[in-house]
């Protein structure tokens, strides 16, 4: 069985032998041009990014601003999009995932007070507004914030 395998037609390619003469259509130069640095033996290990000399387009362009890398994110959650959890559930990161009202990855969860609040809703989230705060408070909930 396996003397009797072979690849399938058209998936190999035969050898460009270059250098074989100008019948051959790669001969004398071989493919490479007239003189410069992709003539040479080691023009091929130059980085996808070297621009030859001049000067690199990266240094070229002026830079502005600042990057935190510090920063902390979080995601948006309005008080709206909990109507949805019903009156006395526990709203937590794992249950918004659930819901898809947040991303799996993207940093902590800050509530803000856009919309009613359920009643005797419990929030865990990293951040919340004052006023969504005090609409949850106001409807008999609870608000525990982690880390």
């Amino acid at each position: 069985m396996l003397d009797r395998l072979s690849p399938h037609p058209g998936s190999k390619h035969r050898l460009k032998r270059v250098g074989r003469g100008p019948g051959s259509g790669v001969g004398k130069t071989s493919g490479r041009g007239i003189k410069g640095q992709g003539k040479r033996s080691a023009g091929r290990e130059t980085p996808f990014w070297f621009e030859g000399g001049q000067m690199p387009l990266a240094r070229r362009l002026p830079k502005r601003g600042f990057f935190n890398v510090h920063r902390v994110t979080h995601q948006i959650v309005n008080l709206a999009a909990l109507a949805d959890f019903g009156d006395g559930a526990r709203v937590d990161r794992d249950a918004l995932i659930a819901r898809g009202l947040i991303a799996k990855r993207g940093g902590g969860v800050k509530i803000l007070g856009e919309g009613d609040a359920p009643k005797n809703l419990t929030v865990v989230a990293q951040s919340i507004s004052a006023g969504a705060r005090a609409k949850i408070e106001a409807a008999g909930g609870s608000v525990e914030l982690t880390q």
